[in-house]
């Protein structure tokens, strides 16, 4: 009878026990259509639309729009300079003059022999016409005309070339030669000069591949310099070359107009904004809230408490942000914290 007594009392224990473990169990979970799952805290915020630019910058140096160093097509002695280094000087204007002596006399000479020959000719030409002067005579006369007016060219191009030139407008940032310097024209020309035009200037630098085809020739930018704390330049793209350099970079040169007040110079350091797409409203999300890689990309969204596995498309990253193209609507509710804990179907519970 006692044994009986103590089984039937240890029956009701494990009823009780069990019952209570039901309760408890009960209280943790909660069922739904397929199944029953644990409960997950998570962290949402809502897809939405924002201005999204892709932006960066690049450091590069500045240099002249035109730069020329100046050489000596003569031979002689320096007779008088005209230029000093920081002199501005308009195209066309002599910088040195080149011992003019022998080249002016054989001008002379030459444009006498010239003129003596062009007369000749056109005697013969017009005794030809009459008749009184046969086709070699006429032939003669028009081949001395021809040599003598080469001639005369060549003299008049060496005494020209004795006043050594600037063929741009622009500042002289280097002089070489003075007074009584001896000179070399080609083969070996002497370098006599250097001069700058920096009216407009141009900031040269490399890009990536990816950032160079993001860009195109005449999109905007800003530039900056250290020396003029603050001040914003504008300028645009000029050029990006076709070809990489070794380190598959490529070329890519700005253009801006320079100022008077702010002038800039070759050789300095400036650093150059680029907005390499325009700004334009897109979905957004944070990059923390995507599931896998930005090629293969998913995420989770919250529906009625329950957490679904959604397929996106995904464009430009700006910062923390990724633009979405397709797969999102504007206000969904999308997991940004807790998603490596959970798969499809989970039940979540937000945390505000």
């Amino acid at each position: 009878m006692k044994n009986w007594k103590l089984i039937l009392t240890a029956t009701v224990l494990i009823l009780i026990i069990a019952s209570i473990l039901f309760i408890n169990k009960k209280k943790m979970s909660v069922a739904y259509v397929g199944g029953i799952k644990d409960v997950y805290y998570v962290k949402v915020e809502k897809a939405g639309f924002k201005d999204l630019s892709e932006s960066f910058s690049l450091v590069g140096t500045i240099t002249a729009n035109n730069d020329v160093n100046i050489i000596s097509e003569t031979s002689g002695r320096v007779t008088a300079v005209f230029a000093k280094v920081g002199d501005y000087k308009e195209a066309g204007s002599v910088l040195f003059q080149v011992d003019d002596e022998l080249k002016k006399a054989a001008l002379m000479s030459s444009e006498a022999n010239y003129e003596k020959a062009k007369k000749d000719y056109e005697r013969f030409n017009q005794l030809y016409k009459e008749k009184s002067a046969s086709d070699s005579q006429l032939d003669q006369a028009k081949l001395a005309y021809s040599l003598a007016e080469a001639q005369y060219i060549v003299a008049k191009r060496q005494y020209n070339d004795t006043k050594i030139k600037t063929p741009i407008s622009g500042y002289v940032t280097a002089r070489y030669v003075d007074v009584g310097s001896m000179v070399q024209g080609a083969p070996q020309a002497t370098l006599v000069a250097n001069i700058v035009d920096i009216s407009k200037v141009k900031v040269k630098l490399n890009v990536a591949e990816k950032d160079a085809f993001s860009m195109k020739v005449n999109d905007p930018v800003s530039i900056t310099v250290d020396v003029y704390p603050g001040k914003e330049f504008k300028g645009k793209i000029e050029s990006i070359s076709y070809k990489s350099d070794e380190a598959h970079t490529f070329p890519v040169e700005i253009s801006l107009s320079n100022e008077n007040k702010n002038p800039l110079k070759a050789g300095m350091f400036a650093r150059v904004e680029f907005t390499s797409l325009q700004e334009r409203k897109s979905i957004v999300i944070p990059r923390e809230a995507i599931v896998g890689s930005i090629r293969q990309s998913r995420v989770y969204i919250v529906q009625n408490g329950i957490a679904k596995l959604r397929d996106i498309v995904t464009g430009r990253e700006s910062g923390t942000l990724v633009e979405v193209l397709q797969g999102l609507m504007d206000g969904e509710e999308i997991i940004v914290n807790g998603q490596n804990n959970i798969v499809e179907n989970t039940l979540v519970t937000v945390i505000k």
